[in-house]
């Protein structure tokens, strides 16, 4: 219901037809603010497109704009005790493992990981707000059963989670280095070391004008595939997400569960986020329940 493709195809349309879309940008200070006026002013044109299409289309509308909420979460508090936070990405990490969502993402990335292996070097993969590396360890481990020799570099602006996951790499002697790291311009990661970026259950964390950097640097410094992870905008999720955080008994990670299932990205917004920073069509935007899926491959692969 919360999709609303139908609406949003229209109003994307309606907006290419007037030369609105896609925007052009020429440097990468600007992709930012252009990315998120971009999405601003889709959601204007939905609307009155929903409006004109009648109170089958507008009613859902309406319901969409209660739901989605700037609120931030707990865990985006930089005022917050680090020790606080690397406690919420704990209950995180014990949620995904109960409900296999580790497992399921791994699902995901393999076959993505598998092809760039086909090169027979090791496949370097950047992981951004990795936290303590539930998601990084899980693919090591699937990858060594693979055969498949990857290095993993997972990063986060927290120190307390740097930290944890290094910690926590020394002891399963995986090869996953953690760092911290700023995802909107990737100071300090050297050009052509990075085959894949990922970014897994965060992306609702992040404004539109910020994953379009996230995308566009990872272009910029020579990664062949961007893959972006997170829930799937439904009505369903809505309830369902905070229910299951709230089985960690942390009323903290409650409301983040709430709030994230508030602010997930719709496909037709992320289809329209990568456009803008890849200044092409070639991205995809899929579902696996429970979860939406942005690949975006940025460069031909070897040998292609």
């Amino acid at each position: 219901m919360l999709q609303l493709n139908t609406a949003g195809y229209t109003a994307l349309g309606n907006l290419r037809s007037r030369g609105e879309f896609p925007p052009k940008w020429s440097g990468i200070d600007e992709l930012e603010s252009v990315t998120d006026r971009c999405i601003e002013r889709f959601r204007q044109e939905r609307y009155q497109v929903s409006s004109e299409l009648g109170p089958g289309f507008l009613i859902p509308e309406l319901i969409e704009r209660a739901i989605r909420t700037g609120e931030r979460e707990h865990m985006d508090d930089d005022s917050a005790d680090g020790r606080d936070r690397l406690e919420w990405v704990r209950a995180l990490d014990r949620m995904n493992h109960m409900t296999l969502a580790y497992a399921h993402q791994c699902d995901l990335l393999m076959p993505i990981i598998a092809g760039l292996a086909r090169t027979g070097k090791p496949v370097g993969i950047l992981e951004l707000a990795a936290g303590s590396g539930g998601l990084a360890f899980a693919l090591c481990e699937r990858a060594r059963e693979a055969g498949i020799e990857v290095r993993v570099t997972a990063s986060d602006i927290v120190p307390e989670m740097v930290s944890e996951g290094n910690r926590l790499a020394g002891q399963r002697n995986l090869p996953v280095s953690f760092r911290r790291l700023n995802a909107f311009d990737f100071d300090g990661v050297e050009p052509d070391s990075v085959d894949l970026v990922v970014i897994s259950q965060s992306l609702h964390h992040f404004t539109s004008g910020q994953l379009a950097l996230m995308i566009a640097q990872a272009e910029k410094h020579g990664a062949s595939v961007f893959v972006g992870i997170d829930g799937y905008r439904s009505l369903l999720l809505f309830g369902g997400v905070p229910l299951v955080a709230s089985l960690q008994g942390i009323a903290a990670f409650t409301h983040d569960g709430l709030i994230s299932a508030r602010k997930f990205w719709s496909e037709i917004e992320l289809d329209i986020i990568a456009t803008i920073a890849t200044r092409r069509q070639a991205h995809l935007v899929s579902c696996s329940w429970p979860l939406t899926m942005l690949y975006a491959p940025l460069k031909p692969p070897a040998g292609s």
